[in-house]
């Protein structure tokens, strides 16, 4: 009798191994599928997110239109006196735009100022800086002094002096600010070109005095930054 139970019991073990052998494959395959079902999922919204911010960064900065701000021509009063045109300061003619840069930054260090033309010049040079080159928030000091030995400051100072000593009706404050605008345009071209894609997409008047003192300084950053041409050394 015994004999004859014993294939049963080997048949009944046999299964019931392959059983457990079964039951252990699909838990495997079952934990497997789980894992790599996350891994996918995590790699996906990574992904997405990767998409995402690549967007937005393209949005930001191709909605923006250029906007071409560059003055042209000869300066009125000072122009020829000086010899110098907007014309000069350009990326296509480094050579000639840091003459023109060094011509105007000279009357920085020829030209002193005192009382009244002092007090004025400090009024109107506070009002702007060089933050695209040295970062300096203002050109001078408070006490008239140069803050900043970029040449681009030396250029804008040495314009408001001149203007200041030899045209001192011909220019209001405003006016002679906008002249230190126009050149630091030309300085800048794109960082300004972008800023000005910005005051107009916000409704702000475009203006020298908007576009480049130091009014809307920092409105620029809100936005992804795109090329940065800087004209002369810094």
């Amino acid at each position: 009798m015994e004999n004859d139970n014993q294939p049963q019991r080997n048949t009944k073990e046999i299964l019931e191994k392959l059983t457990i052998g079964l039951f252990i494959a699909t838990l495997f395959i079952i934990g497997f599928n789980v894992v790599s079902i996350n891994n996918l999922g995590k790699s996906q919204i990574t992904t997405n997110a990767a998409i995402t911010t690549t967007l937005a960064k393209t949005t930001t900065t191709s909605s923006l239109p250029f906007i071409n701000v560059a003055p042209k021509g000869v300066p009125s009063f000072y122009g020829k006196e000086l010899g110098v045109s907007y014309d000069d300061v350009s990326a296509t003619d480094p050579q000639k735009a840091e003459s023109t840069i060094k011509k105007l930054g000279v009357l920085d260090e020829k030209l002193s100022l005192q009382g009244a033309d002092l007090a004025r010049y400090i009024r109107i040079a506070s009002r702007i800086g060089c933050e695209y080159c040295c970062g300096s928030p203002s050109i001078i000091f408070e006490n008239g002094q140069a803050a900043c030995g970029c040449s681009h400051s030396y250029a804008m100072r040495g314009v408001a002096k001149y203007l200041i000593t030899y045209h001192p009706a011909e220019f209001t404050d405003d006016q002679i600010l906008e002249e230190l605008g126009k050149w630091k345009t030309l300085f800048f071209p794109d960082k300004l070109a972008q800023k000005a894609a910005i005051l107009k997409a916000q409704g702000i008047e475009l203006n020298y005095i908007n576009l480049a003192s130091n009014k809307y300084t920092g409105i620029e950053k809100k936005t992804s930054a795109g090329t940065n041409t800087m004209v002369g050394g810094c």
